[in-house]
């Protein structure tokens, strides 16, 4: 997996629940867990823009709920610095759904995605309606 190009505050942890922003049939997830995520025992597992979460899907389609499924952190409400000085936040917490192989579950994303994203996932890049 690539690196980052700023230094993401990880701003959701293993509980929260997100928007799930694309058109694959899951509206509202809850993060159960993280991929590739290593620390000490007992500690509740951080995650922000770009990392690989599990979620349980909460709503949606009747065929999507109850699923368990992969998603990549889109947008985080906790604002984060950029290398150039910048600071980003969204307005809400968001979760794009995708495969084994990183590719996205859904054929367009509703709303803006931030730029780390695209760095790390060029394909869910390709549909997202913006990137900021």
């Amino acid at each position: 997996m690539m690196g980052l190009s700023s230094r993401v505050v990880r701003g959701l942890q293993v509980g929260s629940f997100v928007n799930v922003d694309d058109n694959s049939g899951a509206k509202y997830a809850q993060i159960i867990g993280v991929l590739g995520w290593k620390a000490r025992r007992g500690r509740v597992p951080k995650v922000g823009v770009g990392d690989l979460v599990i979620i349980a899907v909460k709503r949606g389609t009747p065929q999507m709920k109850k699923k368990v499924e992969r998603g990549v952190v889109v947008r985080q409400r906790k604002e984060f610095r950029r290398a150039s000085g910048g600071r980003v936040m969204f307005e809400d917490n968001a979760v794009v759904l995708v495969d084994d192989q990183g590719l996205p579950k859904g054929t367009e994303i509703k709303g803006a995605i931030a730029r780390e994203v695209a760095e790390r996932y060029p394909k869910v890049a390709g549909i997202a309606a913006a990137v900021v």
